[in-house]
């Protein structure tokens, strides 16, 4: 539990024994009087004005002449001068002028974060924290890299990012050598030699380096989707997946194939364009592509007819012997792929790692549109035909 220590300010005596007045005249005649109280100052103490206009205490800073109504305000302001800090955080022992301070501090050190961004639902411990984020939504973005040409809502933003052109690396691992351009990531990669992993999921056993990372994971067990389309009301778990959905509404396609020019709406869609590229040799009979023309030879037989491996238990013939060897298991009954959950057993290797996928719940194929996860990359290759057709 995060303890505060205040430290108790003593309220000077506010009575004034032997008062003198000013008496002041104006051009109608009025008088208004001004009390002044002057005080003896003692053990270092700032020198206050007590005085009365029209009605009103002030209280005068001597140091800047700065006027207050209230006697704490001018206490507390006269910090500023003399540099007292008499708010000390138990946690680490940092000191502030005023208690306001000390409890924006504190929320560092029990992870609350009370000030929620309405674009993306992002949290912080501060408003001014919060106020700097909102300035990434806004189009006001006033400050230009001279090197790249790219904008920045904040100057402190885009000087990080020239140190990337300018390769100011000066934050560097004394265990690797990696140098880094801020404190921050430095600090971050350090954890992969120290093994630490600080943040933990509340929800199960995992815990990570990087809050992010557990903010993102924990939305597995929350089913929280922070991130919001405004054209139809979809719901999204990362930003990436709303970005790459916004672009069915837009009907952007900035994915570009380099080797034939051909646009996509999706980094998805293009890798599985370029399959087309990275397999060049061609079936002449029904066009599918395969890496190496040995495949290519192997897959044509089936066209041709060239079945030259056969079965001596049914006569089936296959057009290699890989295909003959799997076919085989089904005569003698034997099912080597057991499953480490059940008593299930298969023929293959990979239907028993599809079939354990039920197990584990796990899905290794996202959709970087929507978000949608599947067990299957060919389920995936569907679905992505489905966002296709629908943006056409």
């Amino acid at each position: 539990m995060i303890k505060m220590e205040f430290i108790k300010e003593e309220i000077d005596d506010m009575s004034d024994p032997e008062p003198f007045r000013i008496k002041h005249e104006d051009t109608e005649e009025q008088t208004d009087w001004i009390e002044v109280k002057q005080q003896s100052h003692e053990e270092n103490e700032a020198e206050e004005e007590h005085c009365k206009i029209k009605g009103k205490q002030l209280f005068i800073c001597s140091q800047c002449g700065k006027s207050f109504r209230d006697k704490g305000n001018l206490k507390r302001h006269t910090r500023i001068h003399t540099g007292e800090k008499p708010y000390t955080c138990l946690e680490c022992g940092k000191s502030f002028s005023d208690v306001s301070s000390l409890r924006k501090h504190l929320l560092c050190h029990s992870g609350e974060k009370a000030f929620s961004c309405d674009q993306c639902g992002r949290k912080f411990i501060s408003s001014a924290n919060l106020k700097k984020h909102q300035k990434v939504h806004s189009d006001d973005r006033p400050y230009f890299c001279s090197f790249c040409g790219k904008s920045f809502s904040t100057l402190n933003s885009c000087k990080q990012h020239q140190k990337i052109h300018n390769e100011v690396r000066d934050h560097v691992c004394c265990e690797c050598g990696k140098s880094f351009t801020r404190a921050v990531h430095l600090k971050q990669h350090q954890r992969i030699h120290t093994g630490e992993r600080p943040y933990k999921c509340s929800y199960c056993e995992k815990s990570f380096t990087l809050s992010g990372n557990l903010k993102v994971h924990e939305r597995l067990h929350t089913g929280e989707k922070p991130y919001h389309c405004t054209q139809c009301g979809m719901s999204f778990k990362h930003a990436i997946s709303l970005n790459s959905h916004l672009l069915c509404h837009s009907g952007e396609t900035p994915f570009v194939c380099i080797e034939c020019g051909k646009k996509f709406i999706s980094l998805s869609h293009l890798k599985i364009h370029l399959t087309v590229h990275d397999k060049p040799h061609l079936c002449s009979f029904c066009g599918e592509s395969f890496k190496s023309l040995d495949r290519c030879k192997q897959h044509q037989k089936i066209h041709n007819e060239v079945r030259d491996h056969v079965c001596c238990e049914c006569g089936k013939s296959f057009p290699t012997a890989s295909q003959l060897k799997r076919h085989q298991i089904i005569h003698t009954g034997e099912r080597p792929y057991k499953c480490s959950y059940c008593e299930k057993s298969f023929i293959r290797s990979e239907h028993l790692k599809v079939h354990e996928r039920v197990h584990t719940g796990v899905k290794p194929y996202p959709c970087t549109q929507c978000g949608k996860r599947f067990t299957q990359s060919s389920a995936l290759v569907t679905h992505i035909k489905n966002h296709c057709s629908v943006s056409e």
